[in-house]
């Protein structure tokens, strides 16, 4: 099934690998791509590193920079193309249409029982728990260079949050679906934790 929001030209389509439906293996707490789950880590975390030992590392902040953000961009590509789809089935893009229009597309395997125990348990751990904590850190580094006043790393930090903040975005737009139900995720989570505390406090009471 293919769905198109008109409001801002995205679409949240079943990921095209139907080649791999016959490929697909049973649900395993094993790890069946360790290249792309190596390199899922290596490039983000490597970045972080760099940033925190860049002192020790060189006296040259131009080296530096361009280290973490030939990191950064190889992790960006890295997460994008290769190692959502492998690891969790997901993939999200942009292409242009023939009247110039660009789309966004966020792909994930359809709901089948076949292609869902194609993802390893293990890998899906290791994939967003990457994606989440590494953009928070960056997230973190950002406020501490500002309130250091430590200006010529805010272009870095700031690299850092926009290149893995956007995977961020689009794997979760490919896991969850449209705006409308990141919309009503919310509201529901809210809703839950509003009906939680009010019960927990008349019960107190």
């Amino acid at each position: 099934m293919l769905s198109q929001d008109s409001n801002d030209d995205t679409e949240d389509v079943a990921l095209f690998d139907a080649e791999e439906e016959a490929a697909a293996r049973p649900r395993k707490s094993k790890i069946r791509h360790p290249v792309a789950s190596f390199f899922h880590l290596f490039f983000r975390v490597s970045a972080i590193v760099v940033y925190l030992l860049c002192e020790l590392l060189s006296s040259s902040f131009i080296a530096c920079m361009v280290t973490i953000i030939l990191l950064l961009s190889c992790d960006f590509w890295a997460v994008k193309n290769v190692t959502g789809r492998l690891m969790v089935g997901l993939r999200w893009w942009n292409h242009i249409d023939e009247d110039g229009k660009s789309h966004w597309v966020f792909e994930s395997r359809k709901a089948s029982s076949q292609e869902n125990k194609a993802v390893s348990e293990a890998e899906s751990r290791i994939f967003w728990l990457g994606l989440v904590a590494c953009p928070v850190l960056w997230v973190i580094f950002a406020f501490s260079a500002l309130f250091s006043f430590r200006v010529k790393w805010l272009a870095v930090v700031t690299m850092g949050v926009v290149l893995q903040g956007a995977n961020l975005y689009g794997y979760i737009r490919c896991k969850v679906g449209s705006r409308k139900n990141l919309t009503s995720m919310a509201t529901s989570y809210l809703g839950k934790q509003f009906l939680r505390q009010n019960t927990g406090d008349d019960q107190t009471s």
